[in-house]
């Protein structure tokens, strides 16, 4: 299938693309950064995914994974207009199976930035939205919404021992996802899936779930 993912040069978006493309499948990557996958099914376009003037013209996407995204800088601009700028261009349209948004567990439990957090709850909503507009072509939106994973954008508590500790305590499964993981959930999501939509994935080894319960001993 075509498959168009947003922000593909490092961690969560690289390792889908690199999934899709070990699948067979074509992928076309979209980052303000230069091209880091070197392979024949796969065309690269750097370009900020605010920039609608510069956006590649491409038609009959299949899948579209909205990956792209920062914390703490222009969050709401980059983490959920031009996610929906994307969406609108790409996305709505008869020829496509699967649109995935990946957000964050910061959406459910409010616990981030606060730019950041409300960026990713705007995706949530959004994902309702897309999911009933696409339905008629038989396609799904989904978001799929990480908890800790190991990427270089959070190697500074990664690599403070203290920080990481503290995290851990946080952190049910004492350990966080790395991208590989969150690329099966993205492919299970858009190609085996064909059923779930509306939907918001929470993968987060069980942190929003944990609680500190005081009681007597």
């Amino acid at each position: 299938m075509k498959v168009l993912i947003t922000g593909t040069s490092q961690g969560i978006g690289k390792a889908i693309a690199e999934l899709f493309l070990k699948e067979g499948h074509t992928v076309i990557g979209i980052d303000r950064q230069e091209q880091s996958i070197i392979h024949e099914a796969y065309t690269h376009y750097t370009c900020d995914v605010r920039d609608t003037e510069k956006l590649p013209m491409v038609d009959d996407i299949e899948i579209l994974v909205n990956n792209a995204g920062t914390q703490n800088e222009a969050d709401i601009d980059i983490n959920l207009k031009a996610l929906i700028g994307i969406t609108e261009r790409y996305g709505i349209q008869p020829n496509i199976k699967a649109v995935l948004n990946i957000g964050s567990a910061s959406a459910h439990t409010g616990a981030e930035f606060p730019e950041y957090c409300a960026s990713k709850g705007g995706v949530l909503a959004y994902t309702k939205n897309v999911a009933m507009r696409i339905a008629k072509y038989g396609a799904t939106c989904n978001s799929l919404d990480p908890g800790g994973v190991l990427t270089p954008l959070n190697d500074c508590v990664i690599n403070d021992p203290e920080l990481w500790g503290q995290i851990m305590e946080e952190t049910p499964l004492k350990r966080w996802a790395t991208p590989e993981e969150m690329a099966e959930w993205a492919y299970f999501l858009t190609v085996t899936n064909k059923f779930c939509t509306g939907q918001s994935i929470l993968v987060d080894g069980g942190e929003a779930i944990n609680y500190h319960f005081v009681w007597k001993d």
